[in-house]
């Protein structure tokens, strides 16, 4: 079978591209980015283009599978409506014309940032995203079209993804002289290594599956056990100190993108991942947060 990632020059892709290549039931493998990919194998044609080109569409004929990576973080000083308009409208676009292309398997990496917050949360509890969390509320945006056009797609939704291709942000947050203080009773978060999470892409092109999943390791943590895990005698900065300097920055520089993450880290938020137990025979390799964070630097 032939497969087209979108985002392929980012990050997952980076430890996704090589499992499918590896597998011997893939025949094929075309990425897209608007960004050179830099991965290189006899099975992968990189393209580049944007997504909500025609030009990209015409490349889903034929394909047995799509993994639909590619979305904005980060958005700077750009206008949000730019920031939606690559995230929601090209994602609705470009799996539209798979659908009407006859693409059997689609697969749409989301975040467990469309919860909100909870604890224990399974794949029934409603979407909820912190309103300010703009990435948080254009992936919920992106997940409630699928279900209603797209009943048949499988829609990942991975904790805080870790590994060597961290994003900057978060290795800078785990790698900080100190971290954001908050009160307690401490909240709760999760994460996922990278290479569990494109094993799941991987199990959900294989598999007759349909409907979300989650992913997430599942020991939990909190921010100063993340940081003192590296730094044990770390400061802490209480949040509105850090809340009102990456504003400062942002507004001025650009710097960090939207501020809506400290909303993110600032409450609990824990998953229930028996669902791609069962159906997707996932089971994580990194069992403990600690080897995940190990595993990343």
């Amino acid at each position: 079978m032939r497969i087209v990632v979108t985002g392929s020059a980012g990050r997952l892709a980076a430890a996704l591209l090589p499992k499918l290549c590896a597998d011997p039931g893939v025949a094929g493998v075309i990425g897209i980015d608007r960004l050179s990919t830099l991965f290189s194998h006899a099975k992968f044609e990189p393209v580049v283009a944007d997504i909500r080109e025609a030009s990209a569409r015409a490349l889903l004929h034929g394909v047995a599978g799509v993994a639909h990576l590619a979305f904005e973080l980060l958005w700077g000083r750009r206008p949000l409506r730019e920031m939606e308009r690559a995230n929601v409208d090209g994602s609705q676009l470009f799996l539209s014309a798979a659908a009407a292309a006859g693409v059997p398997r689609i697969v749409h990496l989301s975040s467990a940032a469309v919860y909100g917050q909870g604890s224990d949360l399974d794949e029934s509890a409603p979407l909820a995203p912190l309103p300010r969390f703009q990435y948080a509320c254009q992936k919920a945006r992106v997940e409630r079209w699928i279900a209603h056009a797209l009943p048949r797609a499988v829609v990942l939704r991975p904790t805080v993804i870790l590994g060597p291709n961290t994003l900057p942000l978060l290795r800078q947050l785990v790698a900080a002289p100190l971290y954001v203080r908050l009160p307690d009773p401490q909240p709760r978060l999760q994460c996922v290594h990278e290479d569990d999470v494109a094993d799941a892409i991987v199990a959900a092109l294989n598999r007759g599956v349909a409907g979300a999943f989650n992913l997430a390791t599942p020991s939990t943590f909190a921010l100063r056990e993340l940081a003192r895990l590296r730094r044990p005698r770390a400061p802490g900065v209480p949040l509105s100190i850090v809340r009102g300097a990456a504003w400062l920055a942002w507004r001025t520089t650009g710097w960090g993108g939207e501020i809506g993450w400290l909303d993110g880290i600032s409450a609990t938020l824990t998953l229930a991942c028996r669902r791609a137990e069962v159906e997707l025979g996932w089971r994580p390799r990194f069992g403990d947060w600690r080897d995940i964070v190990a595993a990343s630097y």
